[in-house]
């Protein structure tokens, strides 16, 4: 026997024991993944408090069994997820995507939303799920089912597809796009406008390099929100080159950008020589 206890700021603690589901997210009750509809095992569903508008209506199902906890991840929000556990290095770390299952580790397991807590305004933060899975002897009370929102999922904060930002973010990722994240150091701005160039035949007025710090400070703020951007913490008096490599791997974390995206504008500059 499992119990697994679910936590998040704003809201109770969450208790499951096995033969139970949990289904999470904005608003989860309102479509339902459509396997669970005949399944024999005890469903749940949690609205998790002050999520963003972009934020998946359903996020993830937590599925406790016997003596396995697995996690399904079903929304097109991003997650970053991380344990702890007693063997040879002690933690993982994996990204969490549409369609992906992942078996959740006994002891602590958090799942980071990006970008999917409302804070302030228009700010926003990274969404923290604490899961525990531990050993118990009796099934825990059930848990109630937690009501939600039912408006349809608003679209990510992102950059608009062959703007200019665009490019720029494609060249101040591309490290991480490509697995290469042990790269030296970040693209310098000419290196940035030369990539552009490339891929493009046209650089707008990248060969200034004010223009290109201009664009990482659009591309940082919409990667971290307004309360984490580094830009906006007083990271302003810093050289823009001391915070490159966080904002290229938020970009690629985030999905600004995409290693499809680079393969795509490598082959079209291809096809254009």
């Amino acid at each position: 026997m499992l119990r697994v206890e679910l936590r998040t700021a704003g809201m109770p603690t969450v208790v499951l024991g096995s033969q139970e589901t949990l289904v999470f997210g904005r608003a989860p009750h309102a479509t339902l993944p459509e396997e669970e509809a005949s399944s024999t095992l005890q469903v749940t569903t949690l609205a998790l408090p002050q999520s963003t508008p972009h934020t998946s209506r359903i996020l993830g199902e937590l599925v406790v069994g016997e003596d396995i906890v697995r996690l399904r991840w079903h929304g097109s929000t991003e997650a970053q997820l991380s344990s702890l556990f007693e063997a040879p290095g002690g933690a993982r770390r994996v990204t969490l995507v549409k369609g992906m299952a992942a078996l959740l580790d006994e002891g602590e397991n958090t799942v980071g939303v990006l970008r999917g807590r409302q804070g302030v305004g228009d700010q926003y933060d990274d969404l923290l799920i604490e899961v525990n899975v531990e050993a118990a002897e009796t099934q825990p009370h059930e848990s109630p089912q937690v009501e939600g929102s039912e408006d349809l999922t608003a679209p990510a904060p992102n950059l608009g597809r062959g703007t200019k930002e665009w490019f720029v973010a494609l060249a101040l990722a591309e490290p991480w796009l490509v697995g290469d994240d042990s790269y030296p150091r970040p693209p310098s701005n000419r290196e940035i406008y030369e990539r552009v160039l490339g891929w493009h035949g046209y650089a707008w007025n990248l060969d200034r390099p004010q223009r290109v710090d201009d664009s990482i400070r659009i591309i940082s703020g919409i990667a971290f929100g307004p309360r984490e951007d580094p830009f906006a913490v007083g990271a302003g008096s810093r050289r823009v080159q001391n915070v490159r490599f966080a904002i290229g791997r938020r970009a690629a974390e985030v999905r600004l950008v995409t290693a499809e995206d680079l393969a795509q504008v490598y082959a079209n500059a291809r096809t254009q020589q």
